[in-house]
């Protein structure tokens, strides 16, 4: 039975410092001309690197300290499968017929094809009253979740999920949405953190949070795997409603849920006035490298002023986004016919079956493990340890890598995410490793 760890690791700004000061020293001695072109403040605000580029830093580091060991990663969520033949099918005629002068195509329109709009429309949102020409394809979520930023500006105040995918508070520091960040808490100053965890059942107390414009709010969440249930969602249109704020929903992982919960915040009533939501093809599809994603903003959604919100996201799009690859558009409509859809959702059940079997793993060691039914992550709970060294021990013991929680924001101090993205045999060889370490 698990009861403790024993830390052997430098803590996380320890372990980046070297990196940062050699960056820093190279600068100092380097004679290169520089410009008189001062460097963005926000970036200067940035905290450390971003979350998953330096867990892939850390990867290869372990790799070149044990060449011989078989490193499995439950730790960035990036899909293993391959494409059902149907959609590969589909995007390979497509892009072959590129190479005659009947197939080949030049620009599309920025907004997406109608068909896949319209598609995704009867797909996703049927009888929520969603209509194609309100669907914007895109590359994928986070590209939008900038793009929205854009739209926004620097003078909206925002409230996040604490924990929560880091994009979004990342995002909001370049664009210029907060203050400086807090010495101790990590928290940036003009960011309303609304903390989810065990004790709340992973939905905010809302009659304490603060009134800000914009809501950002992940369901099923990245990375506690909770999935917001109809009477949370309720509380939160009401909230913005009351409020008179736009919810930014992110819905990547709906295709998940299992138990009934709404799979579009569109479901809730008058979520059209006030809500905006993002969601991919990625975890759906398997199109983590394909890029394939979508947002969609009601014509009711209206500023203050009356003006509509979508006829603004158009001018963004329009004037920094020339329109998703043709090619992946036409893996996307693949994935929503008949058959295509049958087939992607084949591999969602793969994925959920690796998510039990690492669910099972940790309840037996005496682990408490969130999420792992309705969405591909588990949040599992170190108590009274700093997740980046319960990250660092399981790497260096087992050669696994996971995901420390405190890169989701402060509430996931205490927890590390683990995915269930993966082959099959490397779950089942990861879950054993795990027993082996724990026990």
């Amino acid at each position: 039975m698990y009861t403790s760890f024993a830390f052997s690791f430098m803590p996380y700004k320890t372990i980046l410092s070297p990196r940062a000061s050699i960056t820093t020293q190279d600068n100092k001695n380097a004679k290169d001309y520089r410009t008189k072109v001062s460097r963005n403040p926000t970036l200067e605000k940035l905290q450390y690197n971003y979350l998953f580029p330096e867990i892939s830093e850390r990867e290869a580091q372990h790799a070149k300290k044990y060449p011989n060991a078989k490193i499995i990663s439950l730790g960035i969520g990036d899909t293993t499968e391959p494409l059902p033949d149907v959609v590969a099918s589909s995007m390979a005629n497509y892009a072959y017929s590129l190479s005659t002068r009947t197939g080949y195509r030049g620009y599309g329109a920025e907004q997406g094809s109608k068909d896949l709009r319209e598609a995704i429309a009867e797909t996703f949102y049927k009888d929520m009253g969603i209509q194609g020409a309100e669907v914007f394809v895109s590359d994928g979520a986070q590209c939008d979740i900038s793009r929205l930023q854009m739209l926004f500006g620097s003078n909206m105040s925002i409230a996040v999920q604490d924990p929560i995918f880091p994009a979004y508070i990342d995002s909001s520091v370049i664009i210029g949405q907060t203050g400086d960040v807090e010495q101790g808490s990590g928290r940036y100053q003009n960011i309303e953190y609304m903390r989810c965890d065990p004790h709340n059942n992973f939905f905010p107390n809302l009659s304490k949070t603060a009134r800000t414009d914009i809501i950002f709010f992940c369901s099923p969440n990245n990375p506690t795997g909770h999935a917001a249930s109809w009477e949370q969602l309720e509380q939160l249109v009401k909230l913005a409603q009351e409020n008179g704020s736009i919810i930014v929903y992110d819905s990547a992982y709906a295709v998940y849920i299992t138990d009934g919960s709404p799979r579009s915040i569109y479901e809730i009533p008058g979520a059209k006035k006030v809500a905006i939501e993002v969601s991919s093809f990625s975890k759906i599809a398997g199109f983590t490298g394909v890029r394939l994603g979508w947002t969609v903003v009601p014509k009711e959604l209206l500023y203050s002023n009356g003006f509509p919100v979508i006829n603004d996201f158009n001018r963004i799009i329009c004037t920094c986004f020339n329109g998703a690859s043709r090619i992946a558009q036409a893996g996307g409509l693949a994935s929503l016919s008949s058959e295509g859809f049958k087939a992607v959702m084949s591999l969602v059940d793969y994925y959920k079956s690796n998510a039990e079997i690492l669910l099972e793993t940790f309840e037996s060691l005496g682990l408490k493990a969130y999420g792992g039914v309705n969405a591909p992550y588990l949040w599992v709970h170190f108590p009274g340890s700093n997740s980046w060294d319960v990250f660092n021990e399981i790497l260096e013991k087992t050669h696994i890598i996971t995901v420390p929680g405190s890169g989701f924001g402060p509430a996931g101090k205490e927890y590390i995410r683990v995915t269930a993205f993966g082959h099959r045999e490397n779950i089942l060889e990861a879950a054993d490793r795990l027993r082996s370490l724990l026990l």
